[in-house]
C-alpha cells in the first residue's frame, strides 16, 4: 500500500522593515535566539553595516545577498540504500532547500567565530563570502567536492 503524500506547509516570511527583503527576514530569524527578534535585528543590520563599510560599498544589501549568491550550493550528496549498500547520490539543489542551506552554513561559521561580538562575527563572514573565503564557503565547496567525487553512483538516482 503507497505511503500517503502530505501537502507541504510553507509559511509566508514577511520582508523586514529596513531593506524590505524576505532573505534578510529570513537570516534575522535563523541569528535570532529565544525569540528576541529585535536583538538579532540590530544585529544582523549592524553586521551588514560594518561590512559594507569595510568593502566600501554604498548599499548594504548589495554587499548581503552577492555574499549569500557565493555561498548558495548547487549540488549535495543524499544517502541512498541500493542492494545492501549505502551509497552517497548527488542530487540538484533547488529553491528553498538551497536557501536553507545557504543561511545555515552562514550562521553556523559566524557562530563559530569565538571572542567578538556577533555583529562583528556576521560582518567578518559577509565580508568572507563577498570575497569568495571563509567558513561557509568552504563548506559549499566540500559539498561541491563531495557531491562530484560521487558522481559515478548519479545513475541510482532514477530509481
Amino acid at each position: 500500500m503507497p505511503r500517503k503524500t502530505t501537502k507541504a506547509l510553507v509559511r509566508e516570511v514577511q520582508p523586514d522593515r529596513l531593506y524590505d527583503s524576505v532573505m534578510v527576514q529570513k537570516f534575522i530569524n535563523r541569528v535570532m535566539r529565544h525569540g528576541k527578534k529585535q536583538v538579532a535585528e540590530k544585529l544582523v543590520y549592524d553586521g551588514m553595516q560594518i561590512a559594507a563599510n569595510k568593502l566600501k560599498v554604498q548599499n548594504p544589501l548589495e554587499v548581503f545577498e552577492q555574499a549569500m549568491k557565493n555561498v548558495s550550493p548547487h549540488l549535495e550528496t543524499r544517502s541512498r540504500r541500493v542492494g545492501g549498500a549505502n551509497y552517497q547520490i548527488p542530487f540538484e539543489v533547488k529553491g528553498q532547500r538551497q536557501q536553507h542551506l545557504t543561511i545555515m552554513w552562514f550562521v553556523q561559521s559566524a557562530r563559530n567565530k569565538k571572542g567578538i561580538s556577533m555583529a562583528n562575527r556576521i560582518a567578518i563572514e559577509l565580508e568572507e563570502a563577498y570575497n569568495n573565503q571563509g567558513g561557509a564557503v568552504k563548506k559549499k565547496e566540500d559539498t561541491l567536492k563531495m557531491a562530484e567525487s560521487n558522481r559515478a553512483f548519479a545513475h541510482f538516482a532514477r530509481y
